[in-house]
């Protein structure tokens, strides 16, 4: 059972979300405009289309595998709210060491459509006790 999203282009030439086959988690997100970064580089990128997430869930954008292994772009930021009825823009970055030139109607991103739970944020003098405790960054690979 799925879920069903409003999506509005804001652009008449801006391409809807995708799902390419079953199975896959995320929609493929388009540019509406080309786009060129040079190594180190970071831009907003417009997809022309604005989301209507159902409540109880919020969008992800996740960087696409393969523009990360060929072009080593990466998505920053990401979560998108249900509340929010702007345009979606990616925040591509540019981590390689070569200039990138993606093409208007690129995949540049995938969206996800994901549950959360209301979260009420208790003040409390201690945490109960776990075997794993207060050890971290790469404490389980140590013997």
């Amino acid at each position: 059972m799925g879920i069903h999203l409003k999506v509005k282009k804001l652009r008449e030439d801006a391409l809807l979300p995708v799902r390419k086959r079953r199975g896959d988690a995320g929609l493929d997100l388009y540019s509406v405009e080309e786009v060129v970064l040079k190594p180190g580089e970071w831009k907003a990128v417009s997809t022309g289309i604005a989301v209507e997430i159902p409540q109880g869930y919020f969008g992800l954008v996740k960087d696409r595998s393969g523009l990360a292994l060929k072009h080593a772009l990466h998505c920053l930021a990401g979560v998108i709210d249900e509340n929010y009825r702007g345009e979606i823009k990616v925040v591509l970055i540019n981590l390689g060491d070569k200039e990138v030139r993606l093409e208007k109607h690129s995949r540049i991103a995938q969206l996800l459509i994901i549950p959360y739970l209301e979260t009420e944020v208790e003040e409390v003098e201690e945490l109960s006790d776990t075997e794993r405790g207060e050890k971290g960054f790469g404490s389980s690979g140590l013997s």
